[in-house]
Order: C-alpha cells, then sequence, then structure tokens
C-alpha cells in the first residue's frame, strides 16, 4: 500500500444522458484507493448541493477528503461533455470554479511532505492561485506524477515546460506527445522518438504515452516497455486514461515489474472505456480475469 495524494479539479461532467462526479485528479484518486492505496484529495468545492454531493462521495468510496477546501465566493466545478460517434468526449469547462481557488496552509504542505507520491494535472494551472499553491507543494513532494490534460485555451506552453521540469513521472497520450515534442524543438517523427527526447530534455527517467485503442508505451529507467490495447466496444472515453495512470503508479509504486506494470494498466483504461463515465466499479478479479481469460 502506497500513500498518495492528488491535487487539482473536482467536479460534475454534465454528460447528454447525465452527470457525473469527476476531473482527471479526483479520478486518478478513486481508481487509486479502489486499488487499496491510502489516498487523499486536495482540491476546491463550492458551498452548494453539488459540492456537498461530491464530497460525500469521495468520502463513501474511501479517499480522505479533509483536505478538500470549502469555497463560499466559487460554484463548485462543472463540465459540459459530448461524445461523438466513437465515444471520443470534448469538453466545456466552467470558469471561474472552486477549484481555481485552491489556497495553500501549512497542513497542506505537512500532508505532501509524507506522501509516497503528488499527482497533479496541467488544468489547474489554467489560474494562478492554484497554479501558485501547486508550485509551492511541488517543492515539497518526493515523487512528483505529471498528468497532461491539453484542454484548450486552459493551458500555456510555459506552464506545461515548468511541470515537466519538475516532474519524475509524465503521462501524455499521443496527440499531447507531439505538441509538447515541438514545443521543446524535437525534429523526431516517431513516438519512440519523440518519448526519449523529452525525457532527456526535461531530465525525466519515467514517461508513459497513451495511445487509445492502440495501448501504451512507458519509458522506465532507460527501458521501452509496449502494450499494444485489449479489443473491447468503447461505451465512452471518459476517465480511461485516469483509470490507466492510476493502475500504472499503484503497480510501480509497489515495486511491481514495469512490463505486468503496463499490461495491467491497460486492461484497466480497457474496462473503463467500455464502461459509462469515468469510475465504474471494477474489482481485483475483474481485472485479472481480463488479462488471462
Amino acid at each position: 500500500m502506497s500513500k498518495i495524494a492528488c491535487f487539482g479539479e473536482v467536479l460534475w461532467d454534465v454528460l447528454p444522458t447525465n452527470k457525473k462526479i469527476g476531473g482527471a485528479p479526483l479520478n486518478v484518486a478513486l481508481r487509486l484507493q479502489s486499488l487499496q492505496n491510502e489516498v487523499t484529495m486536495i482540491s476546491s468545492v463550492g458551498n452548494d448541493e453539488l459540492g456537498k454531493t461530491l464530497v460525500a462521495y469521495v468520502a463513501e468510496n474511501g479517499v480522505n477528503t479533509n483536505y478538500i477546501q470549502q469555497s463560499s465566493a466559487f460554484k463548485t466545478g462543472v463540465v459540459n461533455v459530448t461524445l461523438n460517434d466513437k465515444g471520443s468526449a470534448s469538453y466545456d469547462i466552467n470558469f471561474p470554479s472552486a477549484w481555481d481557488y485552491i489556497s495553500i496552509d501549512e497542513k497542506t504542505i505537512d500532508l505532501v511532505k509524507q506522501v509516497d507520491a503528488f499527482v497533479f494535472g496541467s488544468l489547474v494551472g489554467r489560474n494562478e492561485t492554484s497554479k501558485e499553491t501547486l508550485y509551492n507543494l511541488l517543492e515539497h513532494a518526493k515523487y512528483k506524477v505529471f498528468d497532461l490534460n491539453l484542454r484548450s485555451p486552459h493551458y500555456t506552453k510555459d506552464i506545461l515546460i515548468y511541470l515537466m521540469n519538475n516532474a519524475d513521472f509524465i503521462k501524455f497520450n499521443d496527440d499531447e506527445l507531439y505538441e509538447v515534442s515541438k514545443y521543446l524543438g524535437s525534429k523526431y517523427n516517431s513516438l519512440e522518438q519523440n518519448l526519449q527526447y523529452i525525457a532527456e530534455k526535461t531530465n525525466t527517467k519515467h514517461v508513459c504515452v497513451t495511445k487509445g485503442s492502440h495501448g501504451a508505451v512507458l519509458l522506465y529507467n532507460g527501458k521501452l516497455y509496449y502494450n499494444s490495447g485489449y479489443l473491447i466496444k468503447v461505451v465512452d472515453t471518459v476517465g480511461a486514461g485516469d483509470s490507466f495512470l492510476a493502475s500504472l503508479i499503484s503497480q510501480l509504486l509497489n515495486n511491481v515489474n514495469p512490463q505486468e506494470a503496463i499490461d495491467f494498466a491497460c486492461a484497466v483504461g480497457a474496462l473503463v472505456a467500455q464502461s459509462e463515465g469515468a469510475n465504474p466499479k471494477i474489482t481485483i478479479s475483474e481485472i485479472e480475469a481480463f488479462i488471462n481469460p
């Protein structure tokens, strides 16, 4: 079991037929907790019904909510999600939201000093208050896991480069990898070359790239590991990458072989993609049966 803190947006994904609790760092936290880790969420919600319902749900699922602040000035975050005919999602993210104003305090700094890993994304950098809190916490974390979520127009090149340079582990999808490689001056075309290039430019030994239905590639301490994906019928892709990252980090922190770790993580991502919403309940036995039918 590892102790992990996740930092960033907690919100409601409003889908065409319903609404579900989400936000990439929260999706990661919920999946990490389901894999028997000790997880804390650092964020902020509004003093409203959506916020109270969200915090209650997170607590019911075992994640520590003592570091989710409550704002009287800003509402709980909402994202309007639209799905194309292949189940791929696009997002309209309300601004400002309570999670744009996560404040810093000594209690939170002490927590981050103690955990085995600190997970954060790029979206939370869109507003100065939460960005400065994140920058402060990064100074105190032992192992920093950066999950890029490039949601235009909510990021800048400079913030991405700063966060990559301060991370120990970076996770991209393939589109994000190529976009960021260009920022850093890459002249390469292949995924592997760009992955290695980013690792060298940012001095990061652990970099992972997801490739949708085609699996993922992991660079771990100088060696590449591959999984080519699993054949499934996609319902929606919301949260699949978050569950993939949570599963991969959980395995690696608990000293699982990197090849087994990426196989396990791709399986969990696939199981989420063939279910509705970001956080379907999935048991360890279901994951093992999926990998070895």
